[in-house]
């Protein structure tokens, strides 16, 4: 039976795991109000951060909602995601999006996650 929970190991916890994506960006997922950076890791399964800062989500009640929604959506969807480090970095305009909204940009974010990391592995 698949296992649902959203443990410490599925998350980037240190300043170093942040700074390994960012130095070595392998896949990029742009949308309009995030964007997806993302490397492989040596572990069997996703691993997830958030960069969501203040300047582009200005009220802490919409930070941690977006934030909220994510999560959930990974937790979900952490069994059909490659083995990769991802961070989500907020834009402007997320914090005004509706929560079904969010579902379904998550949703065609990690569809397209998972082509960009399938593309990857061939080369």
């Amino acid at each position: 039976m698949t296992e649902f929970s959203y443990p410490r190991r599925l998350r980037l916890l240190t300043g170093r795991d942040f700074q390994c994506v960012f130095d070595d960006v392998q896949l990029k997922v742009p949308d309009q109000p995030l964007l997806i950076l993302s490397r492989p890791n040596d572990l069997d399964q996703a691993r997830i951060g958030f960069v969501i800062s203040k300047k582009n989500v200005r009220q802490a009640v919409k930070r941690n909602r977006v934030r909220r929604i994510i999560r959930e959506s990974f937790r979900l969807n952490q069994h059909d995601l490659p083995a990769v480090d991802i961070v989500i970095l907020a834009r402007k305009g997320l914090g005004e999006m509706e929560n079904q909204d969010v579902h379904k940009l998550m949703k065609k974010c990690w569809s397209r996650l998972n082509s960009k990391s399938r593309k990857l592995k061939k080369t």
